[in-house]
């Protein structure tokens, strides 16, 4: 039996999942699938948004709240708000829910889920069990600590919690390769153990916070040392000494051998807060890019979209185009394509009214969006992504061989007039149409314009001159330290005109481009510092006025 199937029996069905270690991308797909067919969701603080993304929207949280929100109860439908996690999921699996419990790392080394499988067993409630990346393997892979080698020494774990003598004794009487998991705090008395259990006192060893998150940091040091490491990097003592640690002893933690395997915390931009004024349906594709080079991408937008004043000539326009008006219609940008599909299904037509129109697409997103719609474009841009680039490509008028003349234009009310004098240039008719306002949007919340004008975020990226007017109206000026990129020289001037240093200019006018040139900066400067011998940092990190004028 499938237990993520629809169960027809009175009582529900439990899945036990593990949401490994922390990074999103390392959950699998069997519970992606089971989080997706969730009623109940009972999911451990540290998880929740993890996984919460992965349900319905109409998922039960009973009682479950992310580390960064408020307690505040959600009780499903039928289900008592009891304190007890195992009730909670034994209740919701009585009433016949669909119940997945997340915890972090795997479920089967987990002590107390263990006994909530025995408790489901003994009341006869289906269950399974979601492996997970247990956190032990997981960090020290992120850290660029192999745990073995072609030699094949042993590997021991140990839960520093419930360690016994017995259990440091014989670890550090062996040469095996110790995991230790344990607190910051606590790191220190773990390698005491270990000492005193025979390991010697220069025995290499690694310790890893936040593991597989932008967050992780990883020390090298000895058994011996690691306490005044920790101290020298001003991380104990700390407030936050209690936040859990991997820790790895034996000889693969070495320093040397890190530094060529540590492929996580040496991307060019790991742990940056970039923030790119855009919406989140815009920056979708550059956010994943940046998150490829270890960076923290936030949204926030700087115009919002509005139709048009006066709809007439749009509704002229879409009509024209069933009735043979056009013989082509550009779309330059994914609003376009949004305006003219929203009017489309006002008339109830679809993506078939455009049968026998040419259609161009001014790149390569705004081609995906016409894609979705169920258009494919017969002209993009063999080169530059920009109106310019379209025009490169656009065949010239011919009498004899283009039955009509005109242009279909759908555009912003803001746009500029290069497309439609080059158009008119290559023999076009154009019938230019506002199919939408861009107006500036509402203020981001007020922390968001806190971090901006604080040095809160690492670097922003500037795609238009509007985003630098829109975001210094909603939000004010970014801080000196921010590292400030843009797409052009166009973008760049209005920049240095409200008072920003420009650092990073991308080679071509492309978001992605821009995205790069952002990373080649991020190695330059790590380069840097580690030729320097200074330690890596973000410049969120670094005083105002430290750093140094670049472009690239």
């Amino acid at each position: 039996m499938n237990p993520t199937a629809p169960n027809h029996s009175a009582s529900g069905q439990v899945t036990f999942l593990g949401a490994g270690p922390g990074d999103p991308g390392l959950l699998t797909l069997r519970a992606v699938e089971a989080l997706a067919s969730a009623d109940v969701l009972i999911a451990d603080p540290q998880v929740l948004d993890v996984v919460r993304v992965h349900a319905r929207a109409q998922v039960d949280t009973p009682l479950q709240t992310s580390a960064d929100e408020a307690s505040i109860p959600v009780t499903p439908t039928g289900v008592s708000p009891l304190r007890d996690t195992a009730n909670l999921v034994m209740a919701a699996a009585r009433a016949g829910k669909r119940v997945v419990r997340a915890v972090p790392g795997d479920p089967g080394l987990d002590g107390d889920v263990a006994e909530e499988m025995l408790a489901c067993a003994a009341e006869g409630i289906v269950f399974e069990v979601v492996p997970g990346i247990a956190a032990a393997v997981g960090v020290p892979a992120y850290a660029g600590v192999p745990l073995r080698d072609a030699e094949g020494t042993d590997v021991r774990f140990i839960d520093a919690r419930s360690a016994d003598a017995r259990c440091w004794s014989e670890v550090g009487a062996s040469d095996a390769t110790a995991v230790v998991s344990t607190t910051l705090d606590s790191v220190a008395a773990a390698a005491g153990e270990l000492v005193s259990g025979g390991r010697k006192p220069d025995t290499p060893m690694t310790v890893t916070v936040a593991g597989t998150t932008t967050r992780q940091r990883t020390w090298t040091a000895t058994l011996g040392s690691v306490a005044q490491v920790l101290k020298a990097a001003k991380v104990l003592p700390s407030a936050n000494g209690g936040q859990p640690v991997i820790a790895v002893v034996g000889e693969r933690s070495a320093a040397a051998q890190r530094d060529r395997l540590s492929w996580f915390e040496s991307k060019p931009l790991f742990g940056w807060r970039v923030l790119v004024p855009r919406t989140k349906e815009q920056a979708a594709s550059l956010s994943d890019q940046l998150v490829s080079y270890g960076a923290v991408s936030h949204e926030v937008p700087t115009i919002a979209v509005e139709p048009p004043r006066t709809p007439q000539q749009m509704e002229r326009a879409v009509k024209g185009l069933v009735t043979g008006r056009y013989e082509w219609i550009a779309f330059t940008s994914v609003n376009a394509v949004k305006a003219v599909r929203e009017k489309f299904e006002e008339y109830g037509l679809d993506a078939r009214a455009f049968a026998g129109i040419k259609v161009a697409a001014v790149g390569e997103q705004t081609a995906k969006a016409l894609v979705a719609f169920g258009v494919k474009p017969d002209l993009v841009p063999s080169g530059e992504q920009s109106a310019a680039g379209l025009l490169e490509d656009w065949p010239p008028y011919d009498a004899v061989f283009d039955p009509i003349d005109r242009v279909f234009l759908p555009r912003a009310d803001i746009a500029t007039e290069t497309l439609v004098a080059g158009l008119i240039e290559l023999g076009w008719e154009v019938d230019d149409v506002t199919a939408y306002r861009t107006v500036r949007a509402s203020p981001p919340p007020a922390e968001t314009r806190e971090a901006i004008k604080g040095g809160g975020f690492d670097a922003v990226l500037f795609t238009s001159s509007s985003t630098v007017r829109n975001l210094v109206g909603i939000a004010g000026k970014p801080h000196n330290v921010t590292v400030i990129a843009c797409i052009g020289p166009a973008t760049a001037k209005t920049a240095e005109e409200h008072g920003l240093r420009v650092d990073v200019m991308s080679p071509e006018p492309s978001v992605h481009k821009l995205a790069e040139a952002l990373a080649d900066f991020g190695a330059a400067r790590r380069d840097a510092a580690l030729e320097a011998g200074d330690p890596v940092t973000r410049p969120s990190e670094r005083r105002p006025g430290s750093r140094r004028r670049a472009r690239s």
